[in-house]
């Protein structure tokens, strides 16, 4: 097929992520013309709009679906608003990007991906960390048998500090707001399906995430169809900085992926040595790889390809999530079947 010249684009939403996706439309993805912005914050994005001279802004997302002009949308609004966008974005025959979760309800998700699968639009969940370039050359290590069969996979993730708890209220808690980014790396490395999960869990940085029923430490086992035995550690609070490792130990070998620092250089002195902190969160840490994401959403569209990231696989870490929660209440490993919507 012919490949568009450019692609028209619109974002929904102005908070953290979205001020990234716009700079990256804006700046770096030549083949993306960012028409509109949409957002109830008017002041954030009449400013966005100046700064990278997008010509509409608008508070009302149906007007922006009604352009003709635009292809595409990215969905970056909170959580609870992404089945209704999404739903009214497939009926209007645009292409979406979807920030993670489709939702916290399976029967939504259910409905969305059929919804989306009768208006044959493109439909990419951004799990950005597939595209951070360490963790897609451990895939492509495993892929291409370089450590043999894969037999352990432990991943690392810890934030540096705890959201508030207003944030942890609604976000459907640690499982499915930020373990949910291993659950989907996991699947990722290995390329298989998980069968069973085991988790630990236990408030050690807190107290009030635990009296709002949540916890914030926990050490969580994979087993995966073809054997593959896995490890997830995650951490609400790392005091020296955001902390995302991977390591996968096959049959003739094993391949690690550890944590990128701003410079190589190293002080020492009297009292020892010192060198460059880690990132100090997600923005940092993956903006190259919100940048490739949306490169391939829109590779996707000109292309004509399936996205690389499908509604399937946002599927499949809710799902995970919510067998490790119930693992956890009731202290045994959950069979993922036994998970049903």
């Amino acid at each position: 097929m012919n490949k568009p010249s450019k692609l028209g684009i619109g974002v929904i939403g102005t908070g953290r992520i979205g001020k990234l996706h716009i700079q990256h439309l804006s700046q770096n993805i030549p083949d993306a013309d960012l028409i509109t912005i949409c957002s109830l914050d008017t002041e954030t994005a009449e400013s966005l709009a100046v700064q990278f001279n997008i010509p509409k802004v608008t508070t009302d997302y149906n007007s922006l679906l009604t352009n003709p002009k635009i292809d595409g949308v990215i969905v970056a609004s909170s959580t609870d608003t992404h089945v209704e966008i999404c739903q009214a974005a497939a009926k209007a025959g645009k292409h979406i990007f979807c920030e993670k979760p489709i939702a916290l309800d399976l029967e939504q998700i259910d409905e969305t991906l059929a919804i989306v699968e009768r208006a044959d639009v493109k439909f990419q969940i951004g799990f950005n960390r597939r595209f951070d370039v360490n963790f897609m050359r451990v895939r492509e290590a495993i892929s291409a048998g370089e450590i043999g069969e894969p037999h352990i996979l432990r991943i690392t993730s810890r934030d540096p500090a705890p959201p508030p708890i207003e944030y942890v209220k609604v976000s459907g808690g640690l499982f499915l707001d930020m373990t949910i980014h291993d659950f989907d790396m996991a699947r990722y490395l290995i390329g298989d399906e998980v069968v069973e999960i085991y988790a630990v869990g236990r408030v050690r940085v807190d107290p009030k995430i635990g009296e709002v029923g949540d916890i914030d430490t926990t050490i969580i086992t994979l087993c995966f169809q073809n054997g593959v035995l896995a490890t997830i550690d995650n951490s609400r609070k790392a005091i020296y900085g955001y902390d995302q490792r991977v390591e996968v130990f096959g049959s003739k070998g094993m391949v690690t992926a550890g944590n990128p620092i701003t410079d190589t250089v190293t002080f020492s002195g009297s009292e020892g040595s010192r060198s460059a902190p880690l990132p100090d969160f997600f923005v940092a840490r993956y903006k190259e790889a919100y940048l490739s994401e949306l490169q391939a959403f829109v590779r996707c569209i000109q292309e004509d390809t399936q996205p690389l990231v499908t509604g399937a696989d946002g599927r499949v870490p809710i799902v995970i999530g919510y067998a490790a929660l119930k693992s956890l209440r009731e202290n045994r490993p959950v069979l993922l079947s036994e998970i049903s919507s």
